[in-house]
């Protein structure tokens, strides 16, 4: 499947140039102001007390910074970081490895651990709470259960489930930091720091271009930038201006609020197909010639979010600005749209 530039997932090809632009100090942190004055505080009381931190939980959709604030904090308390994910610990021996490796004070990025199994989730429990895993030795009546002991450390725990996870493992962690999209005048200023970095000229107008078009979102305000990086370096003298970022992001089907080719193919499919709806999932997916997931995981939270799109029992549902953004006019009966005569049922959008 091609990547779209708006994807908030990372795409394996680019991660060494996503790992170039992020910062590495808490107060090089753009955004998640909140976030990042609670996490200071924490961190600064870690190190009053000479103690390693609360073991911390990041939530949040992909893409808002879970990955560099781990980094972040591993560098600011002067400690190894050492990073894995939920998938690749399906059996407790996984993690009893892992935990064992350790060296004190050492941050453990455990990326996606809503989806760690669950024999290894509870000896997860253990070791955060008391430093030490009960490995089992043996099998049936003659199993022996051996305790051991690993050294002080803090967790970093990152989802975009928090739903998902238990209730005793979201409780042994010390601190919890939702993460939000961000405003368009610190993803400006997000924009600005990484066009530097990449010695990309680029005027203010541009960068808050590309910002607004970003979908709230740093990694794909990153992404954007190296694409009208390249297109400024192919087609002009490499100088970034307001006409030439536009030029650029419409190349690569960008629209001003956003959106790109999937996202008005799922609205036109919704709209000019299936009379605004509702329509199922698979049935939408299939319209769009995608996988389910993709429209389900990629396109819908964005839509959800700016208003263009509902999901109701019996299906999706276009509401009146999906519409008006296409610049179409809802028929008689569509949700938003003018009643068929005689019609006196409630008005959803009302």
């Amino acid at each position: 499947m091609e990547h779209s530039p708006v994807d908030p997932l990372v795409a394996p090809e680019e991660q060494a140039a996503e790992a170039a632009l992020r910062p590495s100090r808490l107060d090089e942190f753009e955004g998640q102001p909140r976030v990042r004055d609670q996490l200071s505080l924490v961190l600064a009381a870690a190190r009053h007390r000479d103690s390693t931190p609360d073991h911390v939980l990041l939530s949040g959709p992909p893409g808002l910074g879970k990955t560099t604030l781990a980094m972040i904090i591993a560098a600011e308390v002067g400690a190894p970081l050492h990073i894995t994910s939920g998938p690749a610990i399906q059996h407790p021996g996984d993690l009893a490895a892992i935990l064992s490796g350790l060296v004190e004070g050492e941050v453990l990025f455990l990326d996606e651990i809503h989806r760690m199994s669950r024999p290894a989730e509870e000896m997860l429990y253990l070791a955060m709470e008391d430093f030490r895993v009960d490995v089992i030795v043996g099998k049936g009546p003659g199993a022996t259960a051996i305790p051991i002991s690993i050294p002080p450390f803090t967790l970093v725990g990152a989802t975009t489930r928090a739903g998902l996870l238990p209730s005793p493992l979201r409780d042994r962690f010390g601190f919890t930091a939702q993460l939000d999209f961000y405003e368009v005048e610190d993803l400006t200023g997000i924009v600005t720091r990484s066009a530097a970095k990449l010695d990309v000229e680029l005027d203010a107008d541009s960068a808050r271009l590309i910002a607004s078009r970003s979908r709230g979102t740093p990694r794909i305000a990153n992404r954007l930038l190296r694409r009208v990086r390249d297109y400024a370096q192919v087609n002009a003298d490499g100088r970034v201006d307001v006409a030439l970022a536009k030029a650029a992001l419409e190349l690569y089907e960008v629209d001003e609020l956003g959106l790109d080719r999937l996202d008005r193919a799922v609205l036109e499919a919704i709209c000019a197909k299936f009379a605004g709806g509702p329509v199922g999932l698979s049935t939408l997916a299939i319209s769009v010639g995608e996988e389910t997931e993709t429209v389900e995981e990629v396109a819908e939270p964005f839509l959800v979010r700016q208003g263009f799109l509902m999901r109701t029992p019996r299906g999706r549902v276009a509401t009146p600005a999906a519409w008006a953004h296409l610049g179409l006019s809802a028929p008689p009966g569509a949700p938003g749209g003018p009643r068929p005569s005689g019609d006196e049922g409630p008005d959803l959008f009302s």
